[in-house]
């Protein structure tokens, strides 16, 4: 028989991943788990621990037993947190070492609330933004759980399969249809999934990108009008990239009106979904490009 106490578990380092394709030869991935601190001991490692520290006391000034008891939470604490930087998977930060310290340094600026709005830029052009005109319905449900920096990801209400592909499709039909205005390519700020471009940007972006959509959580990045970030944030339909700010001495790798739109989770959310990256392009390119989505099913 054994004995169980929980403290702090080191978590596994891969992420749980489902891929398939579809005919198109789509890749899809849904992964991203977050796990909390926490360890098993079964009796011989209680044993082991129990035998280590009455060794520990006698052999040991107090000082140096306490740095050992107050060291161990903090390293298992930080390996536990750089696993989870690993599980959000591809992003604009390598998954490496020297990305997770990178991303520790840029939490220390990170915005306290994401879920309020930019202050109004009277010289920004364009001067107004887009939704105001036909607001947004309110998205139903609690908001996702989100986690992360660089990357930024959802870690639970991924929508269907059948969404992203229709949410894919669309993008790519958009870029074709309007090709002298927007380009097609591959995320300049995650370095990876579908991104749109503007071929003659007002507002600087990186490279002109409008927006990017995530193959592993389904959801989206994108540079809006502060007045668009506040209607998509009122209604519930994404929130602010936690580095979307910027100071007098600090200059973050993202523009300030830089937002995460959740992952659509039905045909109808894609549509809403379409409607906030016609107000992205609006944003970018001061020039309304409608997107069509009569063809979807």
């Amino acid at each position: 028989m054994s004995t169980s106490q929980t403290q702090t578990q080191p978590t596994p380092m891969t992420s749980v991943v489902e891929t398939s394709s579809d005919n198109d030869g789509l890749t899809i991935r849904v992964a991203l788990r977050q796990d909390p601190m926490s360890i098993t001991l079964d009796g011989p490692a209680i044993f082991t621990l129990a035998t280590s520290l009455i060794l520990t006391v006698h052999f040991f000034q107090p000082s140096i037993v306490a740095l050992l008891v107050g060291v161990a939470p903090i390293l298992l604490y930080i390996q536990n947190d750089y696993y989870n930087f690993l599980k959000l998977g591809p992003g604009g930060t390598p998954a490496t070492v020297q990305g997770y310290l990178r991303i520790n340094w840029f939490k220390i600026w990170a915005l306290r609330d994401p879920f309020e709005p930019p202050r109004p830029d009277p010289t920004s052009k364009p001067s107004w933004g887009i939704l105001s005109s036909n607001p947004l319905p309110y998205r139903g449900g609690p908001r996702p759980t989100v986690a992360g920096i660089a990357p930024q990801r959802q870690v639970d209400q991924h929508g269907s399969r059948e969404c992203y592909v229709a949410l894919r499709k669309i993008l790519e039909a958009h870029g074709s249809r309007h090709g002298e205005d927007i380009g097609i390519g591959t995320s300049c700020f995650e370095k990876h999934g579908l991104g749109l471009f503007a071929r003659f940007p007002v507002n600087n972006t990186c490279q002109g990108e409008i927006c990017h959509v995530h193959n592993s959580d389904h959801s989206m990045h994108m540079n809006l009008h502060p007045d668009d970030v506040k209607e998509v944030l009122a209604k519930g339909w994404g929130q602010r990239h936690p580095l979307a700010w910027q100071g007098w001495l600090m200059r973050m790798p993202v523009p300030s009106q830089f937002v995460m739109v959740y992952a659509p989770r039905t045909l109808d959310e894609v549509r809403v979904v379409c409607r906030i990256i016609e107000a992205a392009g609006w944003w970018v390119m001061a020039k309304r490009e409608d997107i069509d989505t009569l063809g979807m099913a």
